[in-house]
């Protein structure tokens, strides 16, 4: 299965000139850190992992669904999960007309340094220079890598929920989507969309698993529980003050590392890139468990307690809370049908989501289990929002988990 505390307006304007001036040169942990402290907040951002196919003399054109209004726009690229150089010999972002076609006249070439190409090291990121295209809450942007060399294994998210077009050869810059005569459901190198925010003070990253990634909601809907919240924050009275991006993997545990590369590191490795690195962060939802809990992965390969857990959840609020960012927790959804329900498991899950509500370790929680679970069988998933599988919500129930969040719990 699948805050940041403001300081003075002078001091946020001299970190925005500084960031403006470095970027090029920083690597992208550091370039998100810089820009947390500043102005900037993330608008989409999809955790990368390792397993992607290689390109060679091809062109990837990605949609980039912005959950907030913005300008000056910086696009990220990542080669952190890959084991060779990438050369970039083009990169383009335009509006999205409809599926890969673009809007005529929104084409904008992406600099990095003032240059129009651009190799990244392997595991290293690269941050674009500003580009001036305008982005709006919720209109997609298609972004286009054009890379002529052999890449060897990308880094991609694998469940985008989303179309991504593939060509032979260079056309990035094409606005038509002729040439795009391949299609998948991945994105390859794109990390990040962060902007000057027209209005919003901070960014709130969904942290989990398959759940929070959207698995089995309809592709190209935006129907997953971060795209229904970002809906929320933005139809509340008054200027959008909170941008929301989706920092899940399908599979990906709190403890232990996946033993399919394309799942990810543990929570414990990326929590500070993945969370923490995000441009604006203030507060990060953290929904993620329910694998190590069925797989029952504990530490160094021993079976999983649910203190174990809950140490791991201690470690992840800490690392927040040292980088004054709220952690508000999410206890786990019932899965009794599917096959990682025993007795045993749901034990530990039970304890978990005592933990979760009771100790006060966190800023705030958001109780999943109580809306999401089937009021005859509350170990199992409520049969309106159950996908087919027991343990992944439908679009329905995507719409119920966002609908749960206490949106008071959350603060720009």
């Amino acid at each position: 299965m699948n805050v940041t505390e403001q300081h003075g307006r002078p001091v946020r304007a001299l970190l925005a000139v500084l960031v403006a001036l470095a970027m090029p040169l920083m690597g992208v942990s550091a370039a998100h850190a810089a820009m947390s402290a500043g102005t900037r907040v993330s608008a989409w951002s999809p955790s990368m992992t390792t397993g992607g196919p290689s390109f060679e003399n091809q062109t990837i054109r990605m949609v980039v669904h912005p959950s907030v209004a913005g300008s000056e726009a910086r696009i990220t690229l990542s080669n952190r999960y890959s084991a060779q150089p990438l050369r970039v010999a083009a990169a383009v972002v335009a509006v999205q007309a409809s599926g890969g076609a673009a809007e005529p006249g929104t084409t904008r070439h992406l600099t990095f340094g003032g240059s129009d190409q651009v190799t990244i090291a392997a595991g290293e990121e690269t941050v674009s220079d500003t580009v001036p295209i305008p982005v709006e809450t919720e209109q997609n942007l298609l972004v286009s890598l054009y890379l002529p060399e052999a890449t060897g294994t990308s880094t991609w998210h694998s469940d985008a929920f989303d179309t991504t077009y593939v060509s032979n050869g260079d056309h990035a810059s094409d606005d038509s989507a002729a040439a795009f005569t391949s299609a998948s459901t991945s994105w390859y190198y794109l990390a990040g969309l962060n902007v000057e925010p027209a209005t919003a003070h901070g960014t709130v990253v969904a942290f989990g698993d398959s759940i929070t990634d959207g698995y089995h909601s309809t592709t190209g809907t935006y129907t997953r529980w971060p795209d229904f919240l970002a809906r929320r924050l933005a139809d509340e009275p008054g200027p959008q003050k909170l941008s929301v991006v989706d920092a899940g993997i399908g599979g990906n545990r709190v403890l232990t590392d996946v033993p399919n590369p394309w799942q990810g590191v543990s929570a414990l490795k990326r929590f500070r890139h993945d969370a923490l690195g995000q441009p604006g962060v203030s507060d990060v939802i953290l929904f993620e468990g329910i694998n190590d809990i069925g797989n029952n992965a504990g530490p160094d390969g021993g079976p999983l307690t649910a203190q174990d857990l809950i140490d791991g959840y201690r470690t992840l609020i800490d690392q927040a809370h040292a980088a004054h960012v709220r952690a508000i927790g999410a206890t786990l959804m019932p899965d009794k049908g599917n096959g990682y329900y025993t007795p045993a498991a749901e034990e530990i899950r039970q304890s978990v989501n005592g933990w979760i509500r009771s100790s006060g370790a966190f800023d705030g929680v958001i109780d999943f289990d109580r809306v999401m679970r089937d009021p005859a069988d509350p170990a199992a998933l409520n049969p309106e929002y159950d996908s087919g599988d027991h343990i992944h919500p439908d679009d329905a129930g995507m719409r119920a988990m966002a609908d749960a969040v206490d949106l008071r719990l959350l603060h720009p």
